[in-house]
């Protein structure tokens, strides 16, 4: 089945790679993109405010040009650019793994497609999850007010 390639571990991996290195080729040749991410994995330094941070769908278009552009940085697992957000145009780094990396888009066209931004276990605040197992545990309700 499908999801036995894409919840893989090794594939997602792969996928990293490629999600990189395609982005890697479009700064190296200085051509701003955008991409659509899924946000379930991103963080945000500042955190956007609720009512900005509501408004973004699960997979969101994100810009990378002019100044934003020039702030985008790439490693083995993140890509990081500064942005503004909203009406107010609040500032704010996004820090993306490159697993929720969704798309590549460069002028409108589709370059880069990943299949794995869609898979909820790769994509959920890892510390956020581990608070919840503490949480959930009976042992530990007294821990909880």
């Amino acid at each position: 089945m499908i999801t036995d390639i894409i919840e893989n571990e090794e594939y997602k991996d792969l996928v990293c790679k490629q999600v990189k290195e395609t982005i890697e080729f479009l700064l190296d040749n200085n051509q701003e993109f955008s991409i659509t991410a899924n946000i379930e994995g991103m963080t945000f330094n500042p955190e956007l405010p609720k009512p900005i941070k509501d408004q973004l769908a699960k997979f969101s278009l994100f810009i990378l040009s002019n100044y934003t552009f020039t702030t985008v940085e790439i490693n083995d697992s993140f890509l990081t650019f500064e942005a503004g957000y909203g009406s107010e145009n609040f500032g704010s780094v996004a820090k993306v793994p490159l697993h929720c990396v969704f798309q590549i888009v460069v002028e409108e066209s589709i370059l880069y497609i990943n299949s794995v931004a869609t898979v909820d276990k790769f994509n959920k605040n890892k510390e956020q999850n581990s608070m919840n197992v503490f949480k959930n545990n009976p042992n530990n309700k007294k821990f909880n007010k």
